[in-house]
């Protein structure tokens, strides 16, 4: 990942894919008789399919595959599944059973894949692949399953002895929706919340991660493989400062950052490391540096630069 040079730059990258399965298939009708022909000849029986299988004909699936994906933090959540559509019926207590396990979808499990470790409910759920169902109540929350067979049918086979996870949710009124979607909102590096919705109902799910232990574990396993690299050392401390987290670890990378090559990039972050731990007076002496020894045909420096000067008017307010 490319820092900017003053600021780290943490994204969140959304992928969203929607893809028609294979279709389904039916086998079309024998002939009741054959087609008229020209009397020159005799026609000769229509050959049969290399396979030995019957004729077929391709036809859309009325449940359409689906995918979406989401990356927040360093993790990256995607849920496969197939989509009903309401078609009129009643879909609640009826379609889906109350009280009875459901594949959160049509045909195949729905799947939801996990890349690195996610917390739900405080409880930890290891990076990888399961098969996700919900439990509708009619008179309590609804359950969220996650199971670790991933190659039913459905629901055909399922036994709750395999089950990773429930997790208790309150069904939400929504705006009628007439095929069954899955999508996420309010995304933050430390998580997202994973949303079902059809017909006039929606489920919420929160998903959490541990991102800043994964960027940690990271950047040590960077920095030992880079040593002496004094930008990823500048880099590795701005990312502790924006997030406010170590600060005595900060201060070591900064230091040696420093040491190695005396930048205006390091210095301000040295500045705003030490103003975030209230010391103004020395975060101003660095400041200055910084915005000495920064160079002023700089794209990147020039437009920094008035926020550097606000921010050490007001650490001069405060340190004097």
């Amino acid at each position: 990942m490319r820092f900017a040079r003053f600021s780290a730059r943490w994204g969140l990258g959304v992928t969203i894919l929607l893809a028609c399965s294979a279709p389904a298939w039916a086998q079309s009708p024998a002939p009741t008789s054959p087609a008229p022909q020209e009397p020159t000849a005799t026609p000769a029986a229509p050959a049969a399919p290399a396979s030995g299988q019957p004729v077929q004909l391709p036809l859309p699936q009325a449940s359409p595959r689906a995918v979406v994906t989401q990356t927040f933090g360093l993790t990256e959540v995607t849920v496969d599944y197939h989509a009903p559509s309401v078609r009129g019926r009643t879909i609640w207590g009826n379609l889906v059973p109350y009280e009875q396990v459901w594949r959160a979808g049509a045909n195949e499990n729905t799947l939801i894949r996990f890349s690195t470790p996610v917390l739900l409910r405080g409880q930890t759920i290891p990076a990888g692949q399961y098969s996700f169902f919900v439990v509708p109540h009619q008179e309590r929350e609804w359950e969220l399953v996650l199971n670790r067979v991933t190659t039913h049918w459905g629901t055909e086979g399922y036994q709750a002895a395999q089950d990773i996870v429930r997790v208790p949710v309150m069904p939400e009124t929504a705006p009628f929706h007439e095929n069954l979607l899955y999508w996420f909102s309010d995304i933050k590096p430390t998580g997202a919340h994973l949303n079902l919705t059809w017909e006039k109902r929606t489920l919420t799910l929160l998903i959490e991660t541990d991102v800043h232990n994964q960027v940690l574990a990271g950047i040590e396993q960077v920095l030992q493989q880079n040593p002496g690299n004094w930008q990823l050392l500048a880099q590795a401390a701005d990312y502790l400062v924006q997030n406010n987290l170590q600060p005595e670890r900060a201060l070591t990378y900064i230091n040696e950052s420093i040491k190695l090559q005396d930048a205006a990039t390091n210095n301000w972050i040295k500045a705003r490391l030490l103003a975030q731990q209230q010391d103004f007076g020395t975060a101003i002496v660095y400041a200055r540096r910084a915005i000495k020894l920064g160079d002023k045909e700089d794209t990147a420096f020039k437009s920094q630069l008035p926020n550097m000067r606000i921010a050490l008017t007001e650490w001069q307010a405060k340190a004097y």
